[in-house]
């Protein structure tokens, strides 16, 4: 793999993202936070602090959920539908170098987007003179960007052979069913249907269990609440496991099609 043609490529991705106005949402969001400031103390005078602690996080995570899905599943689809993808197969470039070169530019759009997304959080927090929980806070966005870069990395493997549309909603299943495998899985070792058991033991194998990226309501309780350092360092290692099984399922399944 030439890692010099990998990184020109990144920035090409970078640079398309971009001018679709991705980063919008951005200013979207800062807009959100602002009704949300003005809006909480109406519903909740007592624990409005605790609560937009939790939507500015809930918030950042929904953005970037939704960023990750939309433009993950077209980053290899969009090249196929277009038939685009010839021309950048014809060229020196080989279909392992060009997954791994839009996976990688689209995730600086995600560092960008997320980074920006805190600063205005943290600004947000500073004009409150709420609390800030802020070495907390920053773990809890350091594990979102890495829960969206595995969701990215689910996004582009499933869009490398099939259409954008299924992508997304499986993507969007493999999200919400890895959130709560690990409860499905508890409740049903309960019940004595041994089936059901097996079928949910095979989803939480295979599934990702996106629950331990998930430090949202750690963050809003402080450091107290988060696990222990060797937990957080499993963790990311756990995550960053699937994100390389998936690129290589994605670069042989590319390698295999035919245009």
């Amino acid at each position: 793999m030439n890692f010099g043609r990998v990184s020109v490529l990144a920035s090409n991705v970078f640079r398309e993202v971009v001018r679709d106005r991705i980063l919008y949402i951005i200013v979207f969001y800062a807009l959100i936070l602002a009704a949300a400031l003005l809006l909480l103390p109406k519903f909740a005078a007592s624990t409005e602090d605790k609560m937009f602690l939790d939507f500015g996080l809930a918030a950042m995570s929904l953005f970037s959920l939704i960023v990750a899905i939309s433009v993950g599943t077209a980053l290899i689809n969009k090249e196929i539908e277009k038939r685009t993808v010839l021309v950048l197969i014809a060229k020196p470039l080989s279909r392992s170098e060009l997954i791994v070169g839009k996976y990688f530019g689209f995730l600086a759009v995600l560092a960008v987007l997320i980074a920006a997304m805190t600063l205005i959080y943290l600004g947000f927090l500073q004009f409150r003179n709420i609390p800030l929980p802020i070495a907390s806070i920053v773990i809890a966005v350091v594990f979102l960007f890495l829960q969206s870069s595995l969701i990215t990395a689910v996004a582009l493997t499933l869009g490398v052979f099939t259409n954008s549309l299924l992508a997304t909603a499986l993507t969007f299943a493999v999200y919400l069913i890895g959130n709560v495998t690990k409860d499905i899985l508890q409740l049903n070792r309960l019940s004595s249907n041994s089936s059901i058991e097996r079928i949910t033991q095979a989803l939480y194998l295979v599934l990702p269990d996106l629950s331990r990226l998930d430090l949202k309501n750690e963050a809003v309780y402080g450091l107290a609440a988060l696990p222990d350092t060797m937990s957080l360092i499993l963790n990311v290692g756990y995550g960053l496991m699937y994100i390389i099984l998936l690129l290589v399922i994605a670069i042989f399944l590319f390698s295999r099609r035919e245009f």
